[in-house]
């Protein structure tokens, strides 16, 4: 119950695909999902210019321009499983910030290696 105060902000809940063209008018595509979001603009790309996936805080999170689409979703996979996991702390001595013990950086691979022989 909200005592007559209203949201100050409201979202759908929806990620959009943005498929932008140069000739034609643009496209916004609603989707439930990331995964449905990806399927989206596989299936759009090649008639488009520029695809943008667009989150639901409105922020862009992909753009054709900039990643191919599978590797973004490769990315997006990666990151979805970490996040869902706990992972173990681990301190990098390199300071690499995307360093993590179930995703080493370069070099805390090779020390590791290192380290076998």
């Amino acid at each position: 119950m909200t005592y007559g105060l209203q949201p100050s902000e409201e979202s759908d809940g929806t990620i959009i695909v943005k498929v932008l063209k140069d000739k034609e008018e643009s496209e916004k595509i609603r989707c439930s999902s990331y995964v449905e979001a990806i399927e989206t603009v596989t299936e759009k790309k090649d008639s488009a210019t520029v695809t943008k996936i667009v989150d639901r805080d409105g922020q862009v999170v992909f753009t054709s321009s900039e990643m191919d689409i599978r590797d973004w979703e490769v990315e997006w996979k990666k990151e979805k499983r970490r996040q869902s996991v706990n992972v173990e702390a681990h301190d990098c001595p390199y300071d690499d910030r995307a360093c993590f013990s179930d995703d080493l950086c370069v070099q805390c691979k090779m020390d590791k290696v290192q380290d076998q022989y």
